[in-house]
């Protein structure tokens, strides 16, 4: 991708706004995918329900990409993306706060993967939407770099903090606080196209 063309996506506050909410799906992504098993097992649920919880995730992801890219050419996708952040955040708040059984862990899981990679269209969407396509490879590849920086954050974290505090309590209020941050950062993108990248500049 042409540096001037780079150098504009990267100052510009939707791009920034875009990879942050980003960041926020790649923290709860690897942190609930690395570290719900073990958490299960420290409230006294056996290994099955937490491969089973996995399985639901990846089952339920399915409809939940499909029907975001869907939706996706419908309304706004920032607004969508918004919804996304902000329903993990309540899934995640009412999970820890009913009783821990295998019945709502299979809930949980399956409002997750609704919630899981739906935010991968909407947000390579917007960012098609807002910068076109001409750099879409390179400006979606720009983007997921902030997501595996959430997921290492997520994966490691998450572990740190039941190491040093003996559960994972702090590690969720956490995922809470992010997805609450990614909901309310989503909200002031405009899907408007920006016309400042000229030809000449994309193809130098």
């Amino acid at each position: 991708m042409p540096r001037p063309a780079r150098r504009f996506a990267l100052a510009q506050r939707p791009f920034q706004l875009l990879c942050a909410g980003f960041f926020v799906c790649g923290f709860h992504v690897v942190f609930i995918s690395t570290h719900l098993p073990g958490f299960l097992q420290t409230e006294g649920l056996s290994a099955t329900v937490g491969t089973t919880a996995l399985a639901l995730i990846g089952l339920f992801n399915i409809a939940g990409s499909y029907y975001a890219g869907l939706w996706g050419g419908k309304y706004p996708k920032p607004i969508l993306l918004s919804a996304i952040y902000a329903s993990r955040a309540v899934a995640i708040s009412l999970f820890l706060f009913l009783p821990i059984s295998a019945a709502t862990v299979y809930v949980f899981s399956a409002l997750m993967g609704l919630l899981w990679l739906s935010t991968v269209p909407l947000t390579n969407g917007a960012v098609a939407s807002i910068f076109g396509v001409a750099n879409m490879s390179m400006l979606g590849g720009l983007v997921f770099v902030f997501h595996r920086v959430g997921a290492f954050l997520g994966g490691w974290l998450g572990g740190l903090a039941f190491d040093a505090l003996g559960s994972y309590d702090m590690a969720w209020k956490v995922s809470i606080a992010l997805g609450v941050i990614a909901a309310l950062i989503n909200l002031p993108i405009k899907g408007r196209s920006i016309e400042h990248i000229t030809a000449g500049a994309a193809g130098r």
